[in-house]
C-alpha cells in the first residue's frame, strides 16, 4: 500500500521537508498536498476504469463504512469516503484526502463484518498520521544522507570503492526506508484496533484476516526485507495490544464464531454512552477465498 501511494507523491514534485512525526499539526500547504495527492490518485484509478460507481457490494461497505467514520472523521481535516474499485487481488489503500478504496476482490475475500471493518480502520490510520506525506519525507532525507555518504567515501578512496560503496548504499537504503514503512503499518494496526473497538466493531477482526492470509500466503519472506511485518508478528503486536488495555478491548471475544457474517448488522446498545457490539455466532461464510499463493497483505 504505502510502495504505491509514494509513487503517486513522487509523480507531484514535491520538496523535502523536515518531521516525519504524525502528532505534528499539519499546515495549509501540507494539507493542500494530501488533497492533491487524493485528486491525482482518484483520476488515475478512473482513467483506468477500476472505480465502481455502482455495485451490490456498496450495500455491505456503507454500513461499517458509516460506523467507522464516527470515529474517524473527527480526526481528520476533510471526512473520509469509502469508494469501491476493480481490481484481481484483495486490497484495501488510504490515500491522502479521505478516500479510502476497497477492492472488490477483498469483497469476496473478507469472511465476516469485523474483518473488513479492521481493513479500513486500519487504512483510515495510515491517512490519520499522515503516513504517505511523512514517508516521502522520511526517504528524502535518507537519499540526501546516503548520496552524501558515497560521494564522500569515493573522493577520499579515488573512487576504487565506487561499485562496492554503491551496492551498499542500495542495501542500506532499502533496508531503512523499509523499515520506516514497516513502522508505519505497525502504528496503523493499532491505531486500527483502538478505531474499530472505539467504534463498536470487535477489532479481533484484524487477527482472524491475518490468519487467514497467514494460510493463503505460502510463498514466505523475510520480513526484514519486507515492507510490511509478517502476519504472524502483527497477530501477536495486535494480542499484545488488546491485552494491554482490557478497559477497551476486554468486552470483545477473539472466537472467530461469534462474528457476524457479511450484510447483516450486529446488534447494539448504548446504556454506557457507547455502542457495544453484541456478539452473534457466524453460521455461513463468504465465498470467494483467493488459492494459496495470491500473497496480497493490506
Amino acid at each position: 500500500m504505502m510502495k504505491r501511494l509514494l509513487a503517486a507523491v513522487l509523480s507531484l514534485g514535491l520538496i523535502a521537508i523536515a518531521g516525519t512525526s504524525p502528532a505534528l499539526a499539519q499546515t495549509t500547504s501540507d494539507q493542500q498536498t494530501e488533497i492533491q495527492i487524493g485528486q491525482q490518485e482518484y483520476q488515475a484509478l478512473q482513467q483506468k476504469g477500476e472505480i465502481l460507481s455502482s455495485s451490490s457490494y456498496y450495500s455491505i461497505l456503507n454500513p461499517i463504512a458509516q460506523q467507522i467514520k464516527r470515529v474517524a472523521d473527527p480526526q481528520y481535516f476533510v471526512p473520509f469516503k469509502f469508494i469501491l474499485v476493480h481490481e484481481s487481488q484483495p486490497n484495501a489503500f488510504a490515500v491522502p484526502g479521505g478516500n479510502v478504496y476497497v477492492t472488490d476482490s477483498l469483497m469476496k475475500f473478507a469472511q465476516n463484518r469485523e474483518e473488513l471493518a479492521g481493513v479500513l480502520c486500519h487504512e483510515t490510520s495510515h491517512t490519520i498520521h499522515h503516513d504517505v506525506l511523512n514517508l516521502y519525507k522520511k526517504q528524502q532525507k535518507t537519499a540526501l544522507g546516503y548520496t552524501l555518504g558515497d560521494l564522500a567515501i569515493n573522493i577520499l578512496t579515488g573512487g576504487r570503492a565506487q561499485n562496492t560503496v554503491g551496492e551498499a548504499a542500495n542495501i542500506l537504503f532499502t533496508l531503512q526506508t523499509e523499515g520506516f514503512s514497516r513502522e508505519v503499518e505497525s502504528a496503523a494496526d493499532r491505531k486500527g484496533a483502538q478505531t474499530c473497538a472505539q467504534a463498536g466493531s470487535n477489532p479481533w477482526g484484524m487477527v482472524w484476516l491475518f490468519q487467514q492470509f497467514e494460510k493463503a500466503d505460502t510463498g514466505g519472506h523475510m520480513e526484514m526485507l519486507s515492507d510490511h511485518p509478517s502476519n504472524q508478528h502483527r497477530i501477536d503486536d495486535l494480542k499484545r495490544e488488546f491485552a494491554g488495555d482490557p478497559a477497551l478491548f476486554g468486552r470483545f471475544s477473539s472466537n472467530i464464531a461469534y462474528a457476524t457474517p457479511l450484510g447483516q448488522t450486529p446488534k447494539t446498545t448504548s446504556s454506557t454512552g457507547t455502542h457495544s457490539t453484541a456478539l452473534q455466532r457466524s453460521t455461513t461464510k463468504s465465498s470467494g477465498m483467493f488459492p494459496p499463493g495470491s500473497g496480497y497483505h493490506y
